[in-house]
């Protein structure tokens, strides 16, 4: 799962597959997505040195972005951090494999999965719904 904002003028930036080498984007993340990742890895079985190094480098070269105060979106409460994170977080996509998780009528990113294109204008609107 990747919660994303195309958003040149931020510092940390990467380019993205499908974007022109111009393009980049800011991977937004909270506190709770990286706990997230940090749980997953342990559960696939890599070793907690390198999964030290990868949330060390994922703190160094994304944005962090509070997630409190706001209702929960997601079907799937599991979810709801991600979705926190791109509201808070302005994003203007989220990238996910599990699109039902993810309402579009109530975020304002695009939910887009692997290999879509990548939206490359905003889609901002008021939040819908509690």
């Amino acid at each position: 799962m990747q919660v994303s904002g195309h958003r040149s003028q931020e510092s940390k930036r990467q380019t993205a597959p499908g974007l022109d080498r111009r393009d980049t984007f800011v991977w937004l993340v909270s506190d709770e997505i990286l706990l997230e990742y940090k749980r997953v890895l342990g559960k696939l079985g890599v070793r907690r040195p390198l999964i030290g190094k990868i949330i060390n480098l994922l703190r160094e070269e994304t944005e962090l972005i509070s997630t409190s105060g706001l209702p929960d979106i997601s079907p799937d409460p599991g979810d709801d951090p991600f979705c926190a994170c791109a509201e808070n977080g302005r994003a203007d996509f989220i990238v996910t494999l599990n699109p039902k998780d993810f309402p579009q009528s109530r975020l304002s990113a695009h939910v887009i999965k692997p290999g879509e294109r990548i939206p490359t204008t905003a889609r901002r609107k008021q939040l819908r719904g509690t």
